[in-house]
């Protein structure tokens, strides 16, 4: 057959036994040996009970390029995505008995195939027990599919040192992480969540399943906050993974009080909360690390099945105790809290008050340098401002803008103008919201001295700002009516590497918006 000539492909349905032959072409004498074997059993014309054979034979004309067998045979109706899912969460609860016998011609694409063994006893040829002993679970595996998603279960599997058992414990690994990382796998799916996402990245780190590790540090990049910092930065030093380590530090740094405080911070091990403690950028009274640091004792007696006394609670601190700069703290927070916290020896409360009072001071093992914290900087949105006959008036209306960045960035205060008539005392209400949901709020006051520059209020604790996602800044002023405004206002401004937006706000009741008004400066931490 020349290669011009059409191919041809002929396909014999067996009607009566209802088999298909797809994968040969039957030769004409095959053809007639059946009919002949047919024809011993009756002609058509006889009175025979059995039906006749029927073979229709269907000729195709076909290119030189192959087509796959999907195209050859589209599905007359395409898989519904209820079914998929309903087969996935059937596989999920381990509830794997395939209802059709055909299951494989439910799906078009060998992905969702594929994904049908995920947690599937069908053709299972090995079984984890995974968790630690009186939780683990027994989960089937499939050795071709794992060796193909995992250079560790290839080597386990078919490497020199494979050895053939039939169940493999796994100690280490959560059920939970271990199935997100067999679901990555089986069906090229990521499924992770904040209680799971931390076993997960440890299980697809112990299995080298680097994209999976990649999609887990994004998770816990996007969910960070002061709330989780400190433990995200116990564990991804762990892991080795020097992005997320540098984003919880700028966490830290920013919120450092309401990292201390948070729940995580009592989870730490103990080299994070020395590093934690010796961290010059911390921007947070020493009295709240104090305090912190107490907090993590008593935790961590606790963990050791300790009785949490004094004496237990400085032991378990050790040295690092001595990377708390007790002696910056102010003479009234030392006197009324870590003097009397009972952690300090009666020798270091006298040398650190005799620190405080005495002109000759005292040797002492604590850090006596102040932390140097992180330096505020400032986005000033105005080219110029007016006074005198465009004063800027108030009566309880509010001022707002919105404006979004390109990086994250922590907003710890407005600077606002004040009076443009002499000296004058406002009450600032600021407030920072995102979508309509309160981040942040605080009422304090500032005092003007009657000239154009601007007077920071501050958030009692900075607000984490997301990139590419618009904020609402306001403030409502209640003072002296008369005061300076912004003029020739710009609508992005580069702050060293931070860029920011600025549009319009409609919750602004007093004319603020982009080209003028009030809220001329944004205090932020980056």
């Amino acid at each position: 057959m020349t290669e011009k000539s059409a191919a041809v492909l002929t396909l014999i349905f067996w009607w009566k036994k209802e088999i298909i032959f797809p994968d040969s072409l039957l030769s004409e004498e095959s053809v007639k040996s059946k009919s002949s074997k047919s024809s011993k059993k009756g002609s058509p014309s006889s009175s025979s009970k059995l039906p006749p054979v029927c073979y229709e034979i269907i000729t195709l004309k076909t290119k030189k390029k192959k087509k796959m067998a999907a195209e050859i045979f589209p599905t007359k109706k395409p898989t519904s995505a209820t079914m998929v899912q309903q087969y996935q969460q059937q596989n999920l609860n381990n509830n794997n008995t395939i209802q059709c016998c055909n299951w494989q011609g439910l799906y078009s694409t060998i992905r969702e195939r594929n994904a049908v063994m995920f947690n599937n006893e069908l053709m299972a040829d090995i079984h984890f027990v995974v968790g630690q002993s009186g939780g683990t679970e027994l989960l089937p595996g499939h050795k071709y599919v794992l060796a193909v998603g995992s250079s560790v279960f290839h080597a386990m599997f078919y490497g020199e040192l494979a050895e053939d058992k039939d169940e493999i414990r796994i100690p280490d690994v959560e059920p939970p992480a271990f199935l997100a990382m067999l679901k990555y796998i089986y069906c090229d799916e990521i499924d992770l969540s904040a209680d799971t996402v931390l076993a997960t990245l440890y299980a697809a780190k112990k299995y080298i399943v680097p994209h999976l590790a990649r999609a887990c540090v994004n998770f816990l990049e996007t969910s960070l906050s002061a709330k989780n910092a400190c433990i995200l930065l116990s564990q991804s030093c762990l892991f080795e993974e020097p992005d997320l380590t540098q984003r919880c530090w700028e966490v830290i740094d920013a919120q450092a009080e309401l990292a201390l405080k948070s729940e995580g911070f009592c989870d730490i091990d103990a080299q994070t909360l020395e590093s934690i403690l010796r961290r010059e950028t911390l921007n947070a009274k020493e009295i709240v690390v104090f305090e912190a640091a107490l907090s993590w004792a008593e935790a961590e007696c606790q963990r050791r099945e300790m009785n949490t006394t004094i004496d237990n609670k400085r032991k378990v601190l050790g040295q690092a105790v001595y990377l708390i700069r007790i002696p910056t703290m102010g003479l009234d927070d030392f006197a009324n809290g870590a003097a009397q916290s009972g952690v300090l020896t009666l020798n270091e409360t006298n040398d650190i008050f005799l620190w405080y009072t005495a002109a000759k001071k005292p040797e002492l093992q604590f850090a006596c340098q102040p932390r140097k914290g992180l330096t505020p900087q400032k986005c000033h949105r105005f080219q110029s401002c007016a006074y005198r006959s465009n004063q800027w008036r108030y009566r309880g209306r509010c001022d707002s803008i919105q404006f979004a960045v390109d990086k994250r960035v922590f907003i710890a205060g407005f600077g606002l103008y004040g009076s443009s008539c002499g000296s004058a005392e406002y009450t600032a209400k600021i407030e920072l919201k995102r979508q309509g949901v309160v981040l942040g709020t605080n009422l304090s006051k500032y005092f003007s001295d009657g000239s154009s520059n601007t007077f920071p209020v501050w958030f009692e604790y900075p607000v984490q700002i997301e990139p590419d996602t618009f904020y609402t800044a306001s403030v409502v002023l209640d003072g002296n009516e008369l005061s300076y405004f912004g003029q020739e206002g710009m609508t992005e401004v580069q702050c060293g590497k931070v860029t920011f937006q600025f549009q319009c706000s409609s919750d602004s009741t007093n004319g603020t918006g982009v080209q003028g008004g009030q809220i001329p400066e944004l205090i932020f931490y980056a």
